[in-house]
């Protein structure tokens, strides 16, 4: 009789596997999980940064990279995985950087692990609340949609995702300035590229997907160009290799998430996953062909971009839309 719970040991040497890579028929030890992983973030790295040997500015500062860390896996890896690449450059310096959201018995515990993350590594922490923008605390937020609702059709449904998300992107590119950073690594995996392309495909928002990160190609003056290392690896494979690593990371959930869309497309892109072993890495490929003719079709014509007239904010409207929800939860303070 075949034992259930016996592990099959790694297909490159003869430790027991931590992993199995169903879209590669690969099973790996942690040694070896490292040693993928760190290979395809590097190879991104170069292909997303392409850093000359002497990355100083014409003053002599350093190459400042602001990695935005959260205190949960993905950004955990992230740094490390930044650190273990880059952090013996002399000409490059890391800062890692937290936005605090202001919710309650979610940010503070997972904010103390990035904290200790940074510290461990010897790594600058940063860190910028929606307070100080001058945004509410995300809780205050939630209490205050529906009358946001009844004021406004186009705030009529939405989710605190919503928000939140326009609001941490304004916070990243705050603290992008405030350090000063050249460029801004997020710790997107290959489920979450996977949920975006499909929830923008779903809206029939291609130009959408066309804008997703990296930027380094297509930098928009005024704002630090984002890259994604991690943007080929799966999320499980983050999640074995943080536990692998003893790495301080939060495991808990924004209490304010269930009900979103990216929650639906979760489940999707799982369920495609396991029925097609690969359709990640498809969806990931299907954008960069996309993305390739887009600039091909584009290549003498230039994006509109405007400056909000609020806050100065690079948008494509006449106000941006941190500003416009700003408004409406001033209008019911």
């Amino acid at each position: 009789m075949v034992d259930a719970l016996a592990v099959e040991n790694c297909s490159r040497c003869n430790v027991p596997s931590v992993i199995h890579q169903a879209y590669s028929g690969q099973h790996l030890c942690d040694r070896h999980l490292f040693s993928s992983i760190r290979k395809r973030t590097s190879k991104e790295l170069r292909q997303q940064l392409r850093l000359p040997k002497d990355a100083r500015h014409e003053d002599g500062s350093l190459y400042r990279i602001l990695v935005a860390i959260s205190g949960g896996k993905d950004s955990a890896v992230l740094l490390t995985m930044m650190h273990d690449i880059l952090g013996r450059r002399r000409d490059v310096e890391l800062i890692s950087g937290c936005i605090d959201e202001g919710i309650d018995g979610y940010r503070a515990p997972s904010l103390e692990c990035a904290r200790q993350l940074a510290e461990s590594l010897d790594v600058r922490f940063e860190t910028l609340s929606y307070e100080e923008m001058g945004y509410e605390r995300m809780d205050e937020v939630v209490t205050r949609m529906p009358a946001m609702g009844e004021n406004h059709d186009e705030a009529n449904g939405l989710m605190p995702c919503s928000y939140c998300g326009v609001f941490r992107r304004q916070g990243l590119n705050a603290l992008a300035q405030k350090v000063n950073a050249d460029v801004m690594a997020l710790g997107h995996n290959l489920d979450d590229m996977a949920q975006s392309i499909l929830m923008n495909l779903q809206n029939g928002e291609i130009d959408r997907s066309v804008r997703l990160a990296p930027h380094t190609e297509n930098p928009i003056e005024g704002i630090a160009p984002r890259i994604v290392p991690l943007r080929w690896i799966p999320e499980q494979e983050i999640h074995a290799h943080a536990i692998c690593q003893s790495l301080p990371m939060y495991h808990g959930d924004c209490p304010h998430a269930p009900g979103a869309m990216r929650q639906q497309s979760r489940g999707i892109v799982a369920d495609m996953e396991s029925i097609t072993p690969g359709a990640r890495h498809g969806l990931l490929h299907s954008l960069d062909e996309i993305r390739r003719l887009h600039r091909k079709a584009n290549q003498n014509s230039r994006s509109e971009v405007n400056n909000c007239i609020e806050c100065g904010e690079i948008t494509s409207r006449e106000v941006c839309q941190a500003c416009t929800m700003k408004q409406w939860l001033a209008e019911t303070a």
